[in-house]
């Protein structure tokens, strides 16, 4: 990128805002003070997951419906964040409601095969095209699932993976996720920095961290012949929206079959919200596994993996083993076949992702209007404004973006009723219940604020 210096003023006033909204947060979130209060003597940080855990503190949620939220304090919001990208279908669809009701008579859990496993498998090798799946509990079930597939059918140890990639909680892949940069080594050869306490110094050893749209770093870190799997969101995720270059993910393929790495695409976040077929469909690049999650299970806990039959058939020898006591449940199963089949059908997709191009111009014409250092960021029905003029490729262009403008951007809006994820490096998605004037407030509060910005 080229210089990303934001003006001294626009910082400024930035900051300003932030000091305002957050005494005004604080005022109208009493409840929700209460509440993570009362749970932090039971519960660390008094919160579930530390991805819950943010600053000046969580709003506590007691109801949701379609497109919104209420608030222990009775605010309502509009809600951008719709799980991490898990409720594309929306709060409870009427379609995945039902499908939960019915199931609900019949049982929730067998530890034995049902008829719905098989159902939704061949939905989503129509969806993905490929011919074989293991359903799990989640995506970080998936990846790891994937992983472990790779290292037998390879024979080798070793992963690859890109800096700044979000892959789940398990140790192998909580590496340099969003490292310090004074810890994180050069820009062109990253070192490989645990995200966390408690991962031992053999597995980060194993993992080879790479920038993202660098294709010649792959191929240096392939030479050894010792790599079982690059895993790699093919949209990157985890700092906003980050688009691979032209040529960039065909040049992956290339360089990964030509060294006899497998090629693990993680949708966990693209899957359905890209499109039909995912990312994998619409940027025409197909890996050798892929992991999905989030949006299929409309709101249940669900993940899965497929992959080509060459390699989905270790697990039918037995040579890798997948296992888990709630995978292919009855009662998830129900919710993802009505998402597959009846909530994400192609004409209800196109209509969102067309409502979220609008939305996403609406808040372009904004930022040009005002000459702002910033842009938006579309792929399929998620966007984001990411403070920096000139689109990121990577973790380290993440990093020189402007965090306080984007922090007074975030507190502004969830003042007024617009939630967004807190880690001020996701993005917004526009599910199947927001409607037109859902996905438009957004803009009409962003432009509030750079109203307010540049004033």
């Amino acid at each position: 990128m080229t210089d990303t210096a934001i003006p001294t003023d626009l910082v400024t006033r930035a900051k300003a805002i932030t000091e305002r909204e957050m005494a005004v947060y604080s005022e109208r979130t009493a409840g929700s003070q209460a509440a993570t209060a009362r749970a932090r003597t039971v519960m660390p940080a008094g919160v579930p997951s530390s991805f819950q855990a943010y600053d000046p503190h969580p709003i506590v949620v007691r109801h949701s419906a379609g497109s919104k939220m209420v608030d222990v304090d009775g605010n309502e919001y509009v809600d951008y964040d719709m799980g991490f990208g898990a409720l594309f279908a929306g709060h409870m669809h009427p379609a995945v409601e039902r499908a939960v009701r019915e199931q609900l008579d019949h049982g929730t859990l067998y530890v034995t095969p049902c008829e719905l496993n098989a159902e939704v498998g061949e939905l989503l090798a129509a969806q993905f095209d490929f011919p074989m799946w293991r359903p799990t509990n989640s995506g970080t079930e998936a990846t790891m699932d994937a992983i472990r597939l790779a290292r037998g059918v390879t024979g080798r140890d070793r992963i690859v993976k890109v800096e700044g990639g979000y892959h789940g909680h398990h140790d192998e892949v909580m590496i340099s996720n969003k490292p310090a940069i004074a810890d994180a080594g050069p820009a062109d050869a990253p070192l490989s920095v645990p995200q966390s306490g408690g991962i031992t110094a053999s597995a980060v050893a194993e993992v080879t961290v790479i920038p993202y749209n660098d294709a010649a770093a792959l191929e240096r870190a392939l030479a050894g012949g010792d790599v079982a799997c690059f895993i790699v969101e093919p949209v990157m995720e985890n700092i906003g929206i980050c688009l691979p270059q032209p040529g960039y993910l065909e040049a992956v393929r290339e360089i990964t079959r030509a060294a006899g790495t497998l090629l693990i695409f993680d949708e966990v976040k693209t899957g359905l919200t890209a499109g039909l077929g995912g990312a994998t469909k619409v940027l025409g690049v197909r890996p050798d596994l892929i992991t999905l999650a989030k949006s299929i299970g409309g709101g249940l806990p669900v993940g899965a993996f497929g992959g080509e039959a060459q390699y989905m058939e270790r697990i039918a020898t037995g040579e890798v083993l997948h296992l888990g006591t709630y995978n292919g449940n009855p009662l998830v199963m129900a919710a993802t076949r009505a998402v597959l089949s009846e909530v994400c059908t192609p004409e209800t997709m196109d209509r969102v992702i067309g409502r979220n191009q609008r939305l996403v111009a609406a808040c372009q014409a904004i930022i040009d209007a005002a000459g702002l250092p910033a842009h938006t960021v579309e792929f399929g029905a998620k966007g984001c404004i990411t403070w920096a003029p000139e689109q990121i490729r990577n973790y380290r262009d993440y990093k020189a973006t402007d965090f306080d403008l984007a922090f007074a951007q975030w507190i502004h809006g969830i003042n007024r009723g617009v939630l967004l994820p807190p880690g001020l490096d996701e993005q917004w998605l526009i599910s199947v219940m927001h409607s037109d004037a859902d996905a438009m407030r957004y803009a009409e509060v962003f432009g509030e604020f750079v109203d307010e910005l540049t004033a």
